[in-house]
């Protein structure tokens, strides 16, 4: 695991830790209100059936008390106490006129409290709303008895509470969130400490394996000078070659885990450098009787190390030569879709590519068996390599199958 797969993970895990929580708010402080709007509406309920029953019989005995809009402030203060939501009953006849209003509520509002009562359709028996005015209709044989109830101040407190429950879980995030970044660094440190102890361990095991190896291969060189080359000591120097090549690629993989300072890039021509690397295969591909083409874009230009665009180059040219259908192409294609960036696409032939689960391709020591003959060379890492170079670039590389070539498209930027 690289610096930059560590990072990432640090950053997954925040978002995780962060959605868990805000979920865990929303559904807290939903349930918390959801629970409070369902009370106060039960509440307000039984409030109008304090006032009225279900046969239309007054309950309250001050409901024959009408305040007058004279009475002194101290006594009005007294009777919000007594009833902080304001209420009324209006009688009407059986041709829907109202005949009488009484109730909780300052005479000077009579006429505007009919007139309000009269805007809400409360033809139907039962209970219902308009805004903040609610009312329980009941139906008897002189005509409706209806009461009326102001719930402003119960609304508002709902309001109050939607209001300091968002305020207090936004508050809360941003604590969260501080924490969490703090600690994250924490969660990965023996992540950290473990590709550390990865890289030290490829790099010593790659130097120890080299004395041993050298040792080996001069000792077969001595016993074939000696006694002459046989079956037996050209598979040991073959496998030698092997390890060596082995070794060098895991060094490689190291190396290319490495994140690069970006500062000490430059401005190169991608295209020379892509151009150069693939005539280096021209004889290669002759040997094995392969056609090698370019399509390269002249002058693409981004910032970038030309040791690592040539090594990206290289790992996929010398994959498709070797995994190239006989007789097949071989072709690399170079493009610019904007200032800064590129797009490298190498594609060989390859017939029986179809079905093939081409995201594991980039898997380390991943072979497709069926397809892929391992007397050819390769050790199943140099897409792996390639993916790694590419993501330094803040790029991608993906494999595509299509009329029997298969393409890999790499995109830095």
């Amino acid at each position: 695991m690289n610096n930059r797969t560590i990072e990432k993970l640090r950053r997954r895990f925040i978002a995780i830790s962060m959605v868990a929580l805000f979920l865990a708010m929303f559904f807290i402080g939903g349930s918390i209100w959801i629970a409070n709007f369902v009370a106060t509406r039960n509440a307000i309920r039984s409030y109008l059936d304090s006032i009225v029953d279900e046969e239309g019989n007054r309950l309250r005995p001050d409901l024959e008390e009408t305040y007058d809009e004279n009475i002194p402030f101290d006594e009005l203060m007294l009777a919000n106490m007594r009833d902080t939501s304001g209420f009324w009953v209006i009688n009407y006849d059986i041709y829907g006129t109202p005949i009488r209003i009484s109730g909780v509520y300052n005479r000077a509002r009579e006429q505007q409290l009919v007139q309000t009562s009269m805007e809400i359709d409360t033809s139907n028996p039962g209970y219902g709303h308009s805004g903040e005015i609610f009312y329980k209709s009941v139906d008897t044989p002189d005509g409706l008895v209806v009461a009326f109830m102001d719930a402003t101040a119960e609304s508002s407190a709902l309001a109050r509470l939607l209001y300091i429950t968002f305020v207090v879980c936004l508050s809360g995030l941003a604590v969260t969130y501080i924490l969490v970044v703090h600690f994250s660094h924490m969660v990965v440190a023996s992540e950290v400490e473990n590709a550390e102890k990865q890289k030290d361990f490829i790099t010593n095991a790659s130097h120890e394996l080299k004395t041993p190896l050298a040792v080996i291969r001069a000792n077969t060189e001595m016993s074939q000078m000696i006694n002459g080359e046989d079956e037996w000591s050209e598979s040991t120097m073959k496998q030698i070659d092997h390890m060596n090549g082995l070794i060098q690629n895991l060094v490689m993989i190291s190396k290319a885990q490495e994140i690069e300072d970006k500062t000490d890039l430059s401005i190169i021509d991608v295209s020379s450098v892509v151009e150069g690397t693939v005539k280096t295969f021209e004889s290669v591909a002759a040997k094995e009787e392969l056609t090698l083409t370019t399509n390269i874009v002249p002058e693409a230009k981004m910032k970038a190390d030309a040791s690592k665009i040539m090594q990206l180059t290289t790992l996929l040219v010398d994959n498709a030569i070797k995994y190239c259908d006989d007789g097949g192409t071989v072709k690399v294609e170079l493009t610019q879709p904007k200032k800064g960036s590129v797009r490298l696409t190498v594609i060989n032939s390859y017939k029986d590519g179809a079905n093939v689960d081409y995201n594991k391709f980039f898997e380390r020591f991943y072979r497709e068996d069926k397809s892929h003959n391992i007397d050819k060379g390769g050790y199943g890492i140099g897409l792996s390599i390639a993916d790694n170079l590419c993501r330094q670039y803040n790029g991608s590389i993906k494999a595509l199958w299509k009329n029997g070539e298969i393409s890999f498209v790499c995109l830095l930027n």
